[in-house]
Parts: C-alpha cells; sequence; structure tokens
C-alpha cells in the first residue's frame, strides 16, 4: 500500500467567501467545487478542501489560543510572499520572523478565522 497523499478539511460558514478568500487573496486555485457545500482549494501540487458547516468552527479558538495552526504552507520565499498578500489586502496576524527550527514564517488567519502558517526552510 502506498499513500500518496494527505488532504485536510477546514470548515466554513461561508463556502463563497471563503472560495473567493483563497482564491482571490492568496492566489490560490479552485480544484472543484462540489453543489454549495463542499470545495477543493489547490496549492501548487497540494490539495485541501473546504466544507460548509452551520455553526463555527470549535478548533479555531483553541489553535488561536494555543498558537497552533490548521494549514502550514510551504514557500520559497517567506518575504515576498508576505508582501504580496499584504498587497492583496490580507492582515498578518504574525509578521515575518527567523524560528529557532531554522525557518522564517509568518501567520495569517483566513476569512473564518483559521490559523495559517507559511514557511521557508533556512
Amino acid at each position: 500500500m502506498k499513500i500518496s497523499g494527505i488532504i485536510p478539511q477546514l470548515r466554513t460558514m461561508n463556502l463563497e467567501g471563503s472560495i473567493l478568500f483563497y482564491t482571490t487573496q492568496l492566489g490560490l486555485e479552485l480544484a472543484f467545487r462540489h453543489e454549495d457545500f463542499y470545495a477543493g482549494i489547490r496549492a501548487g501540487t497540494q490539495l485541501f478542501h473546504l466544507k460548509y458547516v452551520c455553526e463555527e468552527d470549535p478548533s479555531i479558538a483553541y489553535t488561536r489560543e494555543g498558537e497552533h495552526f490548521h494549514l502550514y504552507l510551504q514557500t520559497d520565499d517567506a518575504a515576498a510572499l508576505a508582501e504580496a498578500l499584504k498587497a492583496r489586502g490580507v492582515n498578518l496576524t504574525e509578521e515575518v520572523h527567523e524560528t529557532l527550527w531554522n525557518t522564517k514564517e509568518f501567520v495569517i488567519e483566513d476569512d473564518q478565522g483559521h490559523t495559517i502558517y507559511f514557511g521557508e526552510a533556512l
């Protein structure tokens, strides 16, 4: 048996708004949409899913308070990507910084409050 990928799922109370956030503001690609409750977002060769729900994702507050993340997206130039996202109106919740584990990272929250890290290996 071979595992060919891992696909996380984020819950959203506004599927259309989340699709717009990820495609327009982050510049990612809509891979598919199934009716009004499910979609796939492509980030390079990776994929994650969005699922419409009626209640706020309970992990949002827990993740924010514990300094965890919902998604960690790797990039080859964190500083340039951060500037590009700022130019598209994305607010950084944590500016670009170097870490003790040898990465350069910054943090945003999506339109629903999910914590997303972007990191570059140093």
